[in-house]
């Protein structure tokens, strides 16, 4: 017979509602979605708060707002573990789950910033840090970003990144698609990976993509390593240009050139033998 202090039943977080699997001779816990420390089974107070998921809907609410609502509900997503990297099919309306492989906690939210922000994210939805929005997270990881605000973290998207912000970015940025919208006028301080960069407006700073295109009436500023670059009619390009292998830096391939250079092949051409003047 299983030893019933190893039994584990379901505990609430009573400080953001989440439930977690805990020990039932746990004597305490840390939430895994707040990181709050709490005991599992303590007396719940009277007094409640209504979680974000527990909010009914607005009766005033529109046709086509109960359809979005209903159709996010009947969609399904595959998400990937970030611990173990195992993949799970999971309903649109679910705002997390767990990992049938490694128990590890993913959250599916969609986190809006609107105003100062500190805390990390690691999240499956989408991040949109509004104009007045200050992100000072060290680490955002996201399946697709908005950034209208102040951004002053590393940034990981698994799908887009949009950026239509004007100012300093200090963090890293890597996203399968990168796009600077034309508004946006920006100085990245340090290195943007992406499989594709699309740039509309203004920008300064390294980059390293498979593809790079400057549409008509953009600028981009910076040293470029990409496999291709496109610069529509209109649009301007200044800085330095390597095209070739994207996981080689600039300095990398400039050593390459210098070693090929001095290792060249003397010439397949026979030496003459001299030839003897003709008598007089």
């Amino acid at each position: 017979m299983a030893n019933p202090s190893l039994v584990k039943v379901s505990a609430e977080c009573p400080h953001c509602g989440f439930k977690q699997m805990e020990y039932a001779a746990a004597k305490s816990s840390i939430c895994r979605q707040c990181g709050r420390s709490f005991l599992p089974f303590a007396p719940k107070p009277g007094l409640k708060l209504r979680t974000r998921e527990e909010a009914p809907p607005p009766e005033s609410s529109s046709i086509l707002g109960r359809f979005e609502d209903f159709w996010k509900r009947q969609r399904s997503s595959v998400i990937e573990c970030f611990d173990c990297k195992r993949k799970q099919q999971v309903s649109g309306a679910a705002t997390s789950t767990i990992c049938p492989s490694c128990s590890a906690h993913i959250d599916l939210r969609d986190y809006k910033i609107t105003s100062g922000f500190s805390r990390s994210i690691r999240t499956r939805g989408d991040v949109h840090l509004t104009g007045k929005g200050d992100l000072a997270s060290s680490s955002i990881v996201c399946r697709s970003a908005l950034i209208e605000g102040r951004l002053r973290g590393n940034l990981h998207c698994d799908d887009t990144a949009t950026i239509n912000f004007s100012g300093k970015i200090p963090g890293r940025i890597s996203a399968r698609h990168v796009m600077v919208d034309r508004k946006a006028d920006i100085h990245c301080f340090r290195r943007i990976r992406a499989e594709s960069v699309e740039i509309k407006g203004r920008m300064s700073g390294e980059i390293v993509a498979q593809t790079v295109t400057v549409e008509r009436k953009a600028t981009l500023e910076g040293d470029v390593t990409a496999r291709a670059i496109t610069v529509e009619k209109g649009g301007m390009f200044s800085g330095q240009l390597v095209i070739g292998q994207v996981g080689l830096t600039q300095g990398e391939l400039l050593q390459e050139q210098k070693a090929s250079v001095a290792s060249a092949p003397a010439s397949n051409f026979p030496e003459t033998a001299p030839r003897p003047l003709p008598a007089t």
